[in-house]
C-alpha cells in the first residue's frame, strides 16, 4: 500500500504553451549531438577521445580525473567532431557527428553483486545521471560509500513539464532497475509519484506526493519522508534513469532515447517528441516558432532551473524539456511594471489577476521587472519552500561563508533547484540558485 505525502507550500506557475498527447517520433534525423561536462556537477572532466576518433553509443568521451572509471559517454555512434573549450581551456562541450549506425558499447552484466553493479554503472555513464545529497553532485565513486537510502522521482512538477517521466512507460525495465539499485543501499529505495500514475515494485516503498511545485523535486521529497542529517548520504535519480539501468542489465547496453517536451509561448504547436539525449535544439524547433529566434529565450529545461541556449545549441541533461518564451515582450507597455493590468501575474497579489481563476494561464517573458538590491528579510521564501529550514538565514550564512551556521541551518538537505521558486518570487532579485551552488561547492571543498 502506498503512503501519501501532502505538500502544502509551493506554487504552480500556469504558463501559456503546454503540450499534451502522446509523444511523436522525430521527423528529421539529427546528425550532430553534444555532451556537456557542466551538466554533471562534481566531476573534473578529462578527455578520453580526441577529435576524429570513432565512438560507439555508450562509449566514454570524458572521464573524471579523480576516478577514471566515472565516465561521460556518447549518446550515439559516430565521430568526435569537435571539442569546444572556454576560458583557461575548460571543456565546454564535446560534439559527436552521428553516422546513423546502431553500434553500442557492450558491458558485462553477468554479475549483479554490489561491486560489479557500481563498476558497470560508472563505465556506462549512468552513474553520472545520479545525484548525491549532500552537495547535489554525482555520487562519490568509492565502493565503501554506499548511501543510506535511494530516492526515485517518477514525476515532474516544473512549469510546462511532461508530468509523467517514466521512459516509454516501461514498467518491466523500471522494476528491474529498482531491483539493481536495492543492492547499492543499506536502507530502502523510495519511489515518489503522483496519484494518477502510481508506480510500485516489490523492491521499493512507494509514496504518493500531492501538492504544487516543488513537490517533484527530490530534495522536497527527502525532506518530507526521511531528511538527510550530517554524516548521511542519499542518492537521487529520476524514473527515466531507472529504466535505462534496467535496460542496461537486461540487454548489455544503454538506450539513450528520451521523451522531450517542446513547450512555451513562442512555440506554435507544443508537443512531446521521442528523440535522443544531447540532440540539436534547431531540429526540435524547426519551423515551429512564432517569433524569430533572436526575439526568444530558448531554455534547455524549464523556466525555473533550465540553461539558456541559442537556437544552434543542444539539449542538456536531464533531456526532458525545451522551453521557449519571449525575450523582451511588451517593450512599450503603458506604465510598464507599475501597470495594474489584470493580465499580469503577481505572487504577492499586486495585480487584480489573483481574483480570477486559479488555473488561469499567464504570458511570461524573460524580464526580471526590477533590479538586484539588498536582501529583504520578508519571510517570502518560506511560503514556497516546503522544508523545515530557515531559508533566508541560510542564504545569508552562505553569502557570509559561515560554515557552522550553514550546517546548523540545513545546507546538507538542499540543492539549487529547491530555491528556484524562491528566486522567482524574491523581491531582492538575488540569484539564489547560484548562491546555493557556490555555497555547496565551498562547503564540500572545506570539509574534504
Amino acid at each position: 500500500m502506498s503512503n501519501i505525502v501532502r505538500i502544502r507550500k509551493g506554487l504552480d506557475l500556469c504558463l501559456v504553451g503546454g503540450a499534451s498527447g502522446e509523444a511523436v517520433d522525430c521527423v528529421s534525423v539529427p546528425t550532430r549531438f553534444a555532451v556537456f561536462p557542466d551538466d554533471y556537477c562534481g566531476i573534473m572532466p578529462k578527455l578520453a577521445k580526441k577529435e576524429g576518433d570513432v565512438v560507439n553509443a555508450g562509449e566514454r568521451v570524458l572521464f573524471d580525473k579523480r576516478n577514471e572509471d566515472v565516465s561521460i559517454v556518447s549518446p550515439v555512434a559516430g565521430v568526435v567532431k569537435k571539442v569546444v573549450r572556454g576560458e583557461r581551456r575548460k571543456i565546454v562541450r564535446v560534439e559527436i557527428e552521428a553516422d546513423g549506425s546502431d553500434r553500442h558499447e557492450m558491458f558485462d552484466v553477468a554479475s549483479d553483486d554490489a561491486d560489479a553493479v557500481v563498476s558497470v554503472l560508472r563505465r556506462s555513464g549512468l552513474w553520472a545521471y545520479m545525484r548525491q545529497r549532500p552537495y547535489d553532485i554525482v555520487p562519490d565513486a568509492g565502493y565503501d560509500k554506499l548511501p543510506r537510502d535511494i530516492f526515485i522521482t517518477a514525476f515532474d512538477s516544473a512549469p510546462l513539464a511532461n508530468p509523467y517521466t517514466l521512459l516509454n512507460k516501461d514498467t518491466a525495465l523500471f522494476e528491474k532497475g529498482v531491483g539493481i539499485l536495492v543492492k547499492l543501499t543499506r536502507g530502502k529505495v523510495y519511489v515518489c509519484c503522483r496519484q494518477e500514475e502510481v508506480v510500485e515494485t516489490p523492491y521499493s516503498e512507494t509514496y504518493i506526493v500531492e501538492g504544487p511545485h516543488p513537490a517533484g523535486n527530490a530534495g522536497i521529497q527527502i525532506a518530507n519522508i526521511k531528511p538527510v542529517n550530517k554524516g548521511e548520504t542519499v542518492w537521487t535519480l529520476d524514473a527515466d534513469t531507472v529504466v535505462r539501468i534496467g535496460g542496461l542489465f537486461a540487454n548489455g547496453y544503454v538506450d539513450f532515447s528520451c521523451v522531450t517536451a517542446v513547450v512555451g509561448e513562442c512555440v506554435k504547436k507544443p508537443f512531446l517528441m521521442k528523440t535522443t539525449a544531447g540532440m540539436p535544439i534547431a531540429d526540435l524547433l524547426k519551423d515551429n516558432l512564432t517569433e524569430p529566434a533572436e526575439k526568444c529565450r530558448i531554455i534547455s529545461g524549464n523556466v525555473l532551473t533550465g540553461v539558456k541556449e541559442n537556437c544552434d545549441g543542444y539539449l542538456h541533461f536531464p533531456f526532458r524539456q525545451i522551453t521557449v518564451i519571449p525575450e523582451n515582450s511588451h517593450e512599450s507597455e503603458f506604465m510598464g511594471w507599475a501597470s495594474l493590468s489584470a493580465k499580469k501575474y503577481s505572487f504577492s497579489r499586486c495585480f487584480f489577476s489573483w481574483l480570477g481563476r486559479k488555473d488561469k494561464k499567464y504570458h511570461f517573458d524573460a524580464k526580471i521587472n526590477g533590479s538586484e538590491r539588498a536582501i529583504i528579510m520578508a519571510g517570502e521564501y518560506d511560503k514556497v519552500l516546503p522544508m523545515d529550514i530557515y531559508s533566508e538565514y541560510l542564504i545569508k550564512a552562505i553569502i557570509a561563508k559561515d560554515i557552522d551556521k550553514m550546517e546548523q541551518l540545513g545546507i546538507y538537505e538542499v540543492a539549487p533547484e529547491d530555491f528556484a521558486l524562491c528566486e522567482f518570487i524574491d523581491t531582492s532579485k538575488l540569484e539564489l540558485q547560484k548562491i546555493v551552488r557556490e555555497g555547496l561547492d565551498y562547503l564540500r571543498k572545506e570539509m574534504n
